[in-house]
């Protein structure tokens, strides 16, 4: 029968199934996770944002851990940065990676980027117009380039690069960026984690190119492929899903409904009205062990996760050390249906060490330590880490770390297993 009204609980599980938590992961060693399973997997998310901090891991990598279990972060590499692939980078929700049947549904936004800035007198786009010229000419007769290849060539527009504004870039990226955002240029993957530029025709098939989308059909495709994702969420989760504004997407909500797509539902707790997706499971129970990245769906809009899980969560990478609660690149940790605890990770790949350098309880809720244990000696191998090492910080340090010891061997005893926490105070000291 259909519902009216969910209880909290229910829509955190509605929402975890939405975005494929939940479900059997591949154990280290297993070759079961393919091409299929990780271009489905993108597909179900609708994008992977992309982040350059890996001091454990890259965000775009992490979603897949997290429903997926071990797999080879290269295959991953080689299938969403491939140069003529099923995908392509655009600003979706920030820097992300897309299906590129998705980047028709963008071009309302190239469109909004490049009009705001060409009648912005001082915009890069209108004060460098030759070079703008230039830098497409280079591409045109050169083929897909990085901005470090491009700068090679940019004797004509001499600027000292890493300088000024903008991050330090140069006027080279800057105008690649520029046309980049504009949709005048795409991604042709990456190297070394570089983004390559490349004109539209060069990467993208005909097909693709030649899809005209309105802004009222773009908004309704987005916001149908967010509610998919998100299971139940109110207006303002969906409108951040892919950084809309709610002018667009309560009109593509109303034809949602009135397609059946959608149905409006009350969950207690919420202030805001929900939404239900008519393809949404709910789940009497669900079983999940999962690290979340910062920049995972299921957290990235912080009052949705506050909402859902009453999980407060600052990312601390750009606070001053001593000023940082939990630590530097901190991940939520997923048991179930519930945010229990999160702790700070650090791939030491010198040492070969997953380290924990800091792990906390959430609130009052139990956490299983020796699940989390588990999780983490996977982590560990799918890093090609040898162990896990907990250090005593945080309040769920001891008996995390009694845990991991008591789950595996210390690193370096040849077993290849779970790092221990040293015994007494269930954490080892540097």
């Amino acid at each position: 029968m259909p519902r009216d009204r969910l209880s909290p609980a229910l829509a955190r599980r509605v929402a975890l199934a939405a975005q494929g938590l939940g479900r059997p992961t591949a154990a280290p060693g297993s070759t079961s996770v393919g091409t299929r399973q990780l271009t489905g997997l993108v597909d179900r998310l609708g994008l992977l944002q992309i982040d350059s901090v890996n001091v454990f891991e890259r965000s775009h990598h992490l979603p897949v851990f997290a429903r997926l279990g071990q797999y080879d972060r290269d295959a991953l590499d080689r299938l969403v940065f491939a140069p003529r692939g099923r995908f392509v980078e655009y600003w979706a929700h920030e820097a992300a990676i897309l299906p590129v049947a998705t980047w028709p549904l963008m071009r309302w936004r190239m469109r909004y980027h490049d009009g705001r800035w060409r009648a912005d007198e001082g915009s890069w786009l209108s004060t460098k117009p030759e070079m703008a010229r230039w830098l497409l000419d280079e591409i045109r007769e050169k083929g897909p380039l990085p901005a470090s290849l491009v700068e090679h060539d940019a004797d004509l527009f001499p600027s000292p690069t890493r300088t000024g504004p903008w991050w330090g870039w140069g006027d080279v990226k800057r105008g690649l960026e520029a046309l980049f955002r504009v949709g005048s240029l795409v991604s042709a993957g990456r190297r070394r984690f570089e983004r390559v530029y490349a004109l539209p025709d060069q990467v993208l098939p005909d097909a693709v190119l030649g899809v005209e989308v309105d802004r009222a059909d773009a908004h309704r495709q987005l916001v149908a492929h967010a509610a998919r994702a998100s299971g139940v969420a109110t207006a303002s989760d969906l409108a951040d899903y892919w950084r809309l504004k709610a002018v667009d997407v309560v009109p593509a909500l109303r034809e949602l409904h009135d397609a059946g797509v959608v149905r409006p539902v009350t969950v207690d707790g919420w202030t805001s009205p929900a939404w239900l997706h008519a393809e949404a499971r709910l789940p009497r129970r669900l079983d999940a062990d999962a690290l979340l990245s910062p920049f995972d769906p299921v957290v990235w809009h912080r009052p949705r996760a506050e909402r859902l899980f009453g999980f407060r969560y600052r990312i601390e990478i750009y606070t001053p050390q001593a000023k940082r609660v939990h630590g530097y690149y901190v991940l939520p940790v997923l048991q179930d249906d519930q945010l229990v605890a999160r702790v700070d990770l650090k791939s030491d790949r010198q040492a070969g060490v997953l380290r924990v350098q800091a792990s906390w309880r959430e609130r009052d809720l139990p956490v299983d330590v020796e699940r989390l244990a588990a999780l983490l000696g996977r982590a560990a191998a799918w890093q090609g880490l040898d162990g896990v090492e907990v250090v005593p910080r945080g309040d769920l340090a001891a008996a995390l770390g009694s845990a991991v010891e008591a789950s595996g061997s210390v690193a370096g005893s040849g077993s290849g297993s779970v790092a221990g926490a040293g015994s007494g105070s269930g954490a080892v000291l540097d």
